[in-house]
């Protein structure tokens, strides 16, 4: 058994943990620390089972496949959320897993491939395109924001459909980026990623000899890790206003630093390790990539089936959230346009978030 698939098991024991915790109440912070922590193996093997099928289907299908299945995690917690009408903590996810990709997985990325190459370089016009598709983001959650501070007279039903007419537009550009990543430019993001699906490849090949018995495998690992993650995101939710009571913690803290790493902590491992072997072109995907898939459908998708719930969902932040999103942008767009990287970029990274996650720890409760 390798390292890295007993790291994935062992975490696994907080399962049974969480599950009689809340069964044998031992109480909520219990529940919440042990859910937290079921939560971040089942996201390592909903992320490993993904791209051991994704090696199967192909690169455009396998892409798709990445693509839905890459913010899993944190979406289900945020469903889950929502459902109970935790409509703050949802918000401060999604603010809080933007801004988590792009300066704490990034920046760790940076700073540790940093101190082992003294330069490290991506493709520059990826970085490019994700730094404006960042920026399409930015604006379209300052546009709602913008509205309801400057409209006091502004209704929930007005702020709910232009929420939902600004879900719509990004879930448009969401499909067109896929198309133009995965189809008509996928030459473009080749680069790094070829190398990662060949050693796969060869490794699904040798360790099973046929590939049809082992892709139903992981497709079961991935539908049984999906489910293990509702369930504790349903513990998680459900014990986490008392939790970060007891904590000390507020809403709007713990949905923007605690809800996101525990969602993230796979894709932090993946960025982090890919960069320490040289391969920031993955690593910067990794990062980038999961932020715009919060910005451009995860949020959207949230909005949408807020109706469904019957909870008014809209696009309207709290005013720190939207500059910290913002901040996070202009930092991580400035450092990657260039296409290179050391470790000192990863420091600016990292303590502009650290700086962020103090606003957010002494923001008081309104």
């Amino acid at each position: 058994m390798s390292i890295k698939t007993l790291i994935f098991l062992v975490p696994l024991i907080f399962i049974p943990i969480s599950l009689a915790a809340d069964f044998l109440g031992w109480g909520e912070l219990t529940v919440f620390i042990t859910a937290g922590l079921a939560i971040v193996p089942l996201a390592a093997w909903m992320g490993t089972a993904t791209e051991e099928i994704a090696v199967f289907t192909g690169p455009t299908l396998g892409g798709l496949l990445n693509a839905t299945f890459g913010n899993a995690t944190e979406l289900i917690i945020a469903l889950i959320a929502l459902k109970a009408g935790l409509l703050d903590v949802v918000k401060a996810s999604i603010t809080g897993s933007i801004i988590s990709n792009l300066l704490l997985v990034m920046g760790f990325a940076m700073l540790l491939g940093g101190l082992r190459y003294s330069e490290q370089k991506f493709e520059p016009f990826v970085a490019r395109v994700n730094a404006s598709l960042m920026n399409l983001a930015v604006i379209a959650i300052l546009l709602p924001t913008v509205v309801g501070l400057t409209s006091s007279r502004i209704s929930t039903t007005t702020m709910q459909l232009l929420s939902t007419g600004v879900a719509v537009v990004l879930i448009l550009v969401y499909a067109l980026t896929l198309l133009f990543s995965m189809k008509t430019h996928s030459y473009l993001y080749d680069v790094g990623l070829v190398e990662q699906d060949q050693v796969a490849l060869a490794e699904a090949n040798l360790a099973e000899g046929e590939t049809g018995v082992n892709l139903w495998l992981w497709i079961g690992v991935l539908l049984g890790a999906t489910v293990l993650v509702a369930i504790e995101s349903e513990l998680l939710v459900d014990s986490l206003s008392v939790a970060t009571s007891q904590l000390g913690l507020t809403a709007l803290f713990t949905g923007v630093i605690l809800v996101p790493i525990i969602g993230n902590a796979a894709e932090h491992a993946t960025a982090v390790t890919v960069a320490i072997k040289d391969k920031m072109d993955l690593s910067v995907a990794v990062a980038m990539g999961s932020s715009l898939q919060v910005a451009l459908f995860v949020a959207p998708v949230l909005v949408l089936v807020g109706w469904i719930f019957g909870q008014p969902m809209n696009l309207n932040f709290n005013p720190l959230e939207l500059v910290a999103v913002a901040v996070s942008v202009f930092i991580a767009n400035s450092i990657s346009s260039d296409g290179k990287s050391n470790w000192l970029e990863g420091i600016m990274l990292l303590a502009t978030y650290t700086v962020l996650g103090l606003a957010f720890y002494f923001q008081p409760v309104i």
